[in-house]
């Protein structure tokens, strides 16, 4: 009988003392072993090497673009000369300014409107418009693996910078167009975040129903702009592994518009099945009851001087649309009739049910604060959190310790705190980072004229003059 072989058992193989550690920990604290926030910086950075060009303005295409910078790429930032990104010029009522925008302008500045959407990138300024600007462009195509742009569509192409051009130039390169409405009828409509909302049919899903005396209403924030721009990284990431497997580079075309039409959900195979047109219905779901967010009749910060915290935290989210959850929220409130009345949740899902039972829930909340509501619920072992404010969320030690919301050391404005990338995702061997917030106009016209492409200082200042860069 034949003697069986062991397997050969690699040296490295052989678990160390901190791998025999992680094994034996529980879950909770492994997570927090091995996506530790402040062992960021000791990690490796998953796309280290790639060099993108961000020819982008306001929000979702730089958004897109500074996704690659978190995760490691090298993004060099191109803006107008002197004038910059649009969006510099936007923070709340245009005021918060926190650095001066260009030497040759030093009582402006950049606001608060500017976050985020470009992380870590390197800023030179360049008019493309220029002749002389063409051949700059060209070179550091042939340095760098791909670009994004946001105007006009064909613009780039008119000046000699578009797909068909470059691709000739490296035929490795990554292009992407992202804007309103791409190639179509309305192939020249611009979009910004609000259009996006309404012409996609979102804003029509969106604010109370007329006989609630709502309308459709735009989200706050500009939520496109930044989904836009995180379906458009999702897109550069597949280019760039379609690249690793052909050589080839490849083209994006992205409409803003269409991707407010992905987030409309159900609405539209809806209409395509039964001609219905989805009504909007503010704080309730159309698909769950009880689902939605109701209104107490007291702040938890009665006497706060700020008035957002003074008259509006008083919002509860409130979620029990299992028949035992809901069964136990109505003798919670007092209204056992409501559960001898609506026992089955397709009953409760219909309008006239959700009109009343909302309304016993926020008339037995009316004498209540948003704390005494949200412990009183969760007590009873249902789901109940309050609608939280920046205060709040800036103070919660879940996402403190996550590092959703954090204090960076930015090499210009000293301490800043962000809530950037760190919040979309844990990754425990290659994590997002954030090294600066943003840089002047053409703060690192140096670096990348001089030091990488190889320009003298003299050519450099002569640009300068003339107003090229």
């Amino acid at each position: 009988m034949r003697e069986k072989v062991k397997p050969e058992i690699k040296f490295e193989e052989i678990p160390g003392p901190e791998e025999l550690e992680l094994e034996k920990m529980p879950y909770e604290e492994y997570c927090r072993k091995i996506f530790d926030p402040k062992k960021t910086f000791e990690k490796p950075e998953a796309l280290k090497g790639i060099r993108w060009l961000s020819c982008t303005m306001y929000i979702f295409t730089p958004h897109s673009v500074s996704n690659l910078a978190e995760l490691g790429a090298e993004v060099i930032k191109v803006e107008m000369p002197r004038a910059g990104d649009p969006m510099r010029h936007t923070s709340p009522f245009n005021e918060a300014y926190l650095y001066p925008l260009h030497d040759t302008r030093p009582f402006t500045g950049t606001g608060y409107g500017y976050f985020h959407a470009n992380l870590n990138e390197y800023y030179i300024s360049l008019d493309y418009h220029r002749p002389e600007a063409r051949e700059i462009v060209y070179n550091l195509v042939r340095m760098s693996d791909g670009l994004t742009e946001c105007y006009r569509p064909g613009t780039f192409h008119r000046w000699g910078i578009g797909y068909k051009q470059l691709c000739e130039i490296n035929p490795r390169f990554i292009y992407v167009w992202g804007g309103g409405f791409g190639y179509g009828p309305k192939v020249f409509g611009g979009s910004y975040d609000i259009l996006g909302q309404a012409q996609g049919g979102l804003a029509s899903i969106t604010g109370f129903h007329e006989d609630f005396g709502g309308h459709p209403v735009k989200h706050t924030n500009w939520v496109i702009d930044w989904y836009s721009g995180t379906m458009i990284t999702v897109g550069v990431l597949a280019a760039l592994y379609w690249r690793r497997k052909t050589g080839l580079g490849t083209m994006i075309e992205f409409s803003q518009v269409h991707c407010a039409t992905r987030a409309c959900g159900y609405g539209v195979p809806l209409y395509g099945r039964f001609g219905i047109v989805r009504q909007r219905w503010g704080n309730w779901d159309t698909q769950l009851c009880v689902h939605g967010i109701i209104r107490t009749g007291k702040s938890d910060y009665p006497n706060d001087p700020n008035p957002q915290l003074r008259e509006e935290a008083k919002y509860v989210m409130v979620s029990a649309f299992q028949d035992e959850d809901f069964r136990e929220l109505c003798y919670v409130i007092g209204r056992p009739d409501l559960w001898e009345k609506y026992k089955t949740h397709k009953e409760r899902l219909k309008p006239e049910a959700q009109i009343e039972i909302y309304g016993a829930l926020e008339q037995w909340a009316s004498d209540k604060t948003r704390s005494e509501v949200v412990d009183i619920l969760t007590d009873a072992g249902l789901l109940a959190m309050p609608v939280m404010n920046d205060k709040e969320v800036y103070e919660c030690q879940h996402f403190r310790e996550r590092g959703t919301i954090r204090w960076i050391e930015d090499p210009i404005f000293g301490d800043v705190l962000v809530h950037g990338g760190f919040s979309v995702g844990l990754l425990s061997e290659t994590p997002r980072r954030v090294r600066w917030v943003w840089r002047p106009v053409g703060a690192d016209n140096v670096r990348v004229y001089h030091e990488l492409l190889g320009y003298p200082i003299s050519q450099i200042k002569e640009w300068y003059d003339k107003g090229i860069i």
